[in-house]
Parts: C-alpha cells; sequence; structure tokens
C-alpha cells in the first residue's frame, strides 16, 4: 500500500493575502480555489515540480495562523533558489550547510562545499509566520 501526501493545511489569517504570496512570491500555481458560502472557502496550490499541494481558507482548520512550522521544501540547486525567492521578494534566510555528518546544529555560512545532499538549507515565512525550509537534495 502507497501513502502519498498530497496536500498540507496551512492556518493562515487572510486568505486573499496568502495567496497572493504564494503565486506572486513563492511561485505557486494555483489549483483551486473554491467558495460556495462564506462560511467555508478552499484555496489549494501547488510548488513547481510538487506531487503535494498547499491549501488554506477558511473553515478549514482551527489552528493558529501562523502555527504551521518547518515545512520541506526540496530543490536541486539551493544557491538558484535563494536567488528565484529573493528575485520574487520573499524575505529568505542567508543560505547554511551542516560542517559535519550530526544533523544537530553545527551549521556554517554558505551551501556545503561538496554539495552533498540534504546538507544546504535557507529558510522563509510567509506573511503569517507560517516556517519553510528549502533543503537541496542534487
Amino acid at each position: 500500500m502507497d501513502y502519498r501526501i498530497e496536500v498540507v493545511t496551512l492556518p493562515v489569517a487572510d486568505v486573499d493575502r496568502a495567496a497572493r504570496f504564494y503565486t506572486e512570491r513563492a511561485g505557486f500555481t494555483p489549483d483551486v480555489d473554491y467558495r460556495p458560502n462564506d462560511e467555508f472557502r478552499v484555496v489549494q496550490l501547488t510548488p513547481p515540480g510538487s506531487a503535494c499541494s498547499i491549501q488554506f481558507g477558511t473553515g478549514l482548520t482551527d489552528a493558529a495562523p501562523g502555527s504551521a512550522r518547518a515545512n520541506y521544501l526540496v530543490v536541486a540547486d539551493i544557491e538558484a533558489a535563494h536567488r528565484e525567492l529573493a528575485g520574487r521578494g520573499v524575505p529568505v534566510s542567508a543560505i547554511r550547510h551542516k560542517k559535519s555528518a550530526d544533523w544537530q546544529g553545527d551549521f556554517a555560512p554558505g551551501p556545503d562545499p561538496r554539495r552533498r545532499d540534504y546538507a544546504s538549507f535557507l529558510d522563509f515565512a510567509d506573511p503569517d509566520g507560517n516556517t519553510w525550509i528549502v533543503q537541496e537534495r542534487r
């Protein structure tokens, strides 16, 4: 039996603001914007190249806006991702990498010199404070 993650729900305070951020700045593709009444709305967007989408809206979750922490996006080139996101106006962190194989701390600035898979990172947050870690896997 395969179990695939297809949608992750993000809690947001302003659905339209979140939709603009994810489409205009983060470059996600809009899939659905369904609002059958004033109490329910779902907006679904997909990151470029991803099989998993995100959704947010009205009546989807009672989680506090901004409480989705440490969601991961994986890219083949961390430097290109940093340039693209920063160029779109996303407030991204500096790139950092793991200095050793110990995954508990021990970070250094810049991409991993050997470009090891899963060793280089950057972070950003949406306007509500939901956080994303972008990780390189070549």
